[in-house]
C-alpha cells in the first residue's frame, strides 16, 4: 500500500519517463505537423490563421517550424529546452488566441500538449537525450 500513498516519485524510472513522454508528445505533434508542412510545401495558406499580425505565410512557416523541426528536435533530446519552449509558444498562441472564445473541447488538446511541453522545460530531456551526452564532454 505504501507504493500507492507515497509521496517520493519513481526516481528510477524518471529518465525512462521522460524519454517515453518526449519522444510520445513529439510523435503525436507530427501528426499535426505534417499536414501543415505539406500545406506549405503546396504554397496553400488559404484559411490558416494569422493569430499574431505577422501574416498567413509567416504564421503557417513559425508553425512548420515549430511542430515538426521542434518536434524531431524534441524526439532526440536535441536542444530540448529550446525545441520545448518554441511549442510551448505555439500551443499558448493556439489555447490563448486562436481557440479564446472556443468551446473547452476544442482548445483542449492544445492544452495537454501545453503541459507536456511545460514538462520537458522545466524536468529538462533526461538522461537519455543527445542533450545528456553534449552535457558530458
Amino acid at each position: 500500500m505504501n507504493l500507492f500513498t507515497s509521496f517520493h516519485p519513481f526516481n528510477a524510472l524518471l529518465p525512462l519517463w521522460l524519454l517515453i513522454n518526449r519522444i510520445g508528445i513529439s510523435a503525436f505533434m507530427l501528426t499535426h505537423g505534417y499536414p501543415k508542412l505539406m500545406r506549405l510545401l503546396d504554397g496553400n495558406t488559404d484559411g490558416f490563421p494569422d493569430p499574431l499580425g505577422i501574416g498567413i505565410a509567416a504564421s503557417l512557416l513559425l508553425a512548420v517550424l515549430t511542430e515538426v523541426v521542434a518536434s524531431f528536435l524534441l524526439m532526440l533530446g536535441l536542444f530540448s529546452r529550446f525545441a520545448a519552449l518554441g511549442l510551448i509558444v505555439t500551443m499558448a498562441v493556439a489555447v490563448f488566441i486562436v481557440h479564446v472564445n472556443d468551446p473547452f473541447g476544442r482548445m483542449e488538446m492544445a492544452l495537454l500538449y501545453l503541459f507536456s511541453y511545460l514538462t520537458i522545460f522545466f524536468f529538462g530531456p533526461g538522461k537519455y537525450a543527445l542533450d545528456a551526452l553534449i552535457r558530458k564532454r
